[in-house]
């Protein structure tokens, strides 16, 4: 019904906010097939919001993670999961358990800590500064920008995991004359 509501006004673009959560498996595949058939049909967008990181995966072109209300990073869904640049990224994407014992251990330096602090009353600075292992005195003082740091990728951290995406960024602004950091923010279309 909310499916059928929503179509009614021919609308472009849908919001679905953990639009499968509550069903078992085979109806969740039915209704992600629905929204496939229908984008597919009427030309539609969809903005999905879920915590199901497999989900996310099978669904999405593009992927924006938050924490605490805030951007961490941005980018093609196989680039982040393939190589997140955010720790927090990372972090979830460890937290998704391996059905195969036998597959190489995960990074255990990615392990979120600490407590997850109040959404009322956020660090300051980084906002995932208090559970993240690569945080130093600039996150604390300085909340990090959303910027480009590879080939249409965004991150907000001072100290992104990549080390080979910062030096690309890097590499593309000198050659285009622009030797400071891309702090543009992203338009969301």
């Amino acid at each position: 019904m909310a499916i059928a509501r929503a179509l009614v006004l021919e609308p472009k673009l849908i919001l679905c906010d953990e639009p499968v959560s509550s069903l078992d498996v085979l109806v969740q595949a039915q209704v992600l097939n629905l929204f496939e058939k229908l984008r597919a049909e009427l030309g539609l967008s969809y903005l999905f919001i879920a915590h199901d990181l497999a989900l996310v995966k099978q669904v999405s072109d593009r992927v924006a993670v938050m924490y605490l209300g805030k951007l961490c990073e941005i980018g093609p869904v196989r680039d982040i999961y393939r190589e997140p640049l955010h720790p927090y990224t990372l972090a979830l994407l460890n937290s998704i358990p391996n059905p195969d014992p036998s597959a190489a251990k995960r990074d255990t330096g990615s392990v979120i800590s600490g407590e997850l602090p109040s959404p009322l009353d956020p660090p300051s600075g980084c906002r995932f500064r208090t559970r993240c292992p690569r945080a130093e005195e600039r996150c604390a003082a300085e909340a990090p920008q959303l910027r480009a740091l590879a080939d249409r990728r965004l991150v907000a951290c001072h100290f992104p995991l990549s080390q080979v995406a910062t030096s690309k960024a890097t590499a593309g602004r000198a050659a285009a004359g622009d030797g400071g950091v891309n702090s543009t923010q992203p338009s969301i279309t």
